[in-house]
């Protein structure tokens, strides 16, 4: 199958960045010796986030980069299937600059969190806070098209507290990233309700 029929299958925003962390991976594993099992942690220093490198030596672009880097294959398979899962339900709705722009935000809040909240030794990587931005934008657009935004906030606080309670898992990131979501779909949710409550007081004439 050509490439065009994935980015028709996935949405062409959700997709690209499917690519981009399937890219990311593969340069981490050349970097580690050709290991595509496990990310060595040097590797993981340089590409991911290590808060003490960000706050003494100036390694910003961390804070970026680190949404895009994966600590080993289990990693990033997981990760990849729930980004082409929600992603492409969340490009359908909002389009593709939007999707782009719901990861890359809700992924730097999560790691802005991890600054500020983790110990200056930590070293973190994953795209689990963009992801729950993209998951929180859908769960909150629902609740508010919907009008059930109790019912909303309670599913997305039950998905972060069940997907961040195991050992190694970064949940600030998470954290950052499902309230950033949250914001975003809030916002969009509101545009869609008035848009749709217009058109079915005065028609699609406007």
């Amino acid at each position: 199958m050509s490439l065009e029929h994935y980015f028709h299958r996935y949405g062409r925003a959700t997709f690209t960045l499917f690519l981009i962390n399937v890219a990311v991976y593969v340069v981490e594993a050349v970097l580690s010796g050709g290991n595509f099992l496990s990310i060595r942690g040097s590797v993981l220093a340089l590409l991911g986030q290590w808060n003490y490198a960000v706050l003494n030596y100036g390694y910003w672009w961390q804070l970026f980069t680190a949404m895009f880097v994966h600590v080993n294959i289990i990693h990033i398979f997981f990760n990849m299937y729930f980004l082409l899962t929600m992603g492409r339900q969340l490009e359908r709705v909002l389009g593709p600059r939007r999707v782009v722009m719901t990861y890359i935000v809700s992924g730097l809040v999560g790691n802005v969190l991890t600054l500020f909240l983790k110990p200056p030794m930590t070293v973190s990587a994953g795209a689990s806070g963009a992801l729950f931005g993209i998951v929180g934008a859908l769960i909150t657009i629902s609740g508010v098209v919907g009008g059930n935004m109790q019912a909303a906030m309670m599913n997305a606080f039950f998905l972060f507290l069940i997907n961040s309670v195991l050992p190694g898992v970064n949940a600030y990131a998470h954290l950052g990233g499902l309230l950033a979501g949250i914001a975003i779909g809030y916002y969009y949710g509101k545009v869609i309700r008035r848009r749709l409550t217009w058109q079915y007081a005065y028609g699609d004439y406007w």
